[in-house]
């Protein structure tokens, strides 16, 4: 699968928080694939993972929301930790991203807590989907359809539970990634 996603640009939308798994991991399987992946955050510099509540690394922002235009990526990545995502789900920018990624049908990947953003940014109503336990009650009452599984994918979207989940949520959303490639490049 390597140098599948070549030139494929993935925007990771995270902040101070995130579970560090949630967002490591699928990158180093989307930088594995060819793709390029860009964290933005709402301020530049850094910004700090957790491993649950302890603080571990900090990853560079290459790019901050003030700045970021979601037209130039090819696909949305929201990691989860729920400091992150409560973070997150309160930042206008954040929201408006999200929503033009998903309006163009672009592929989002969002797992644990990470789709409280979309839920915020109102995206989630009709939605199969899936998250860390603690916010089930949240999607649902934003209207999603909830169910408890490793991964969930509907048409764009891929969703997932949390860090154990992970091998399963990265090998469905490079085939995701892959699969939307392949028809924007059948369509040119």
């Amino acid at each position: 699968m390597s140098e599948r996603l070549h030139g494929f640009r993935v925007a990771i939308l995270a902040t101070d928080l995130f579970e560090e798994a949630e967002l490591v991991e699928p990158r180093k399987a989307l930088d594995a694939a060819g793709a390029t992946t860009v964290v933005i955050a709402p301020h530049s510099g850094e910004i700090q993972a957790v491993q649950h509540d302890k603080k571990t690394i900090k990853v560079k922002v290459d790019e901050t929301l003030a700045k970021a235009d979601p037209d130039h990526f090819d696909a949305l990545l929201i990691p989860g930790g729920a400091m992150n995502a409560d973070a997150l789900r309160q930042e206008p920018l954040a929201q408006e991203f999200a929503r033009r990624i998903d309006q163009t049908r672009r592929p989002v990947a969002v797992i644990c807590h990470g789709g409280w953003l979309l839920a915020s940014a109102r995206l989630v109503k009709g939605r199969h989907m899936t998250s860390y336990g603690a916010i089930q009650d949240d999607l649902r009452n934003a209207g999603a359809f909830w169910s408890d599984k490793e991964v969930v994918r509907e048409g764009n979207w891929v969703s997932s539970r949390k860090p154990s989940d992970i091998p399963r949520f990265n090998q469905e959303l490079l085939n995701l990634f892959i699969e939307h490639r392949d028809r924007a490049r059948a369509a040119a």
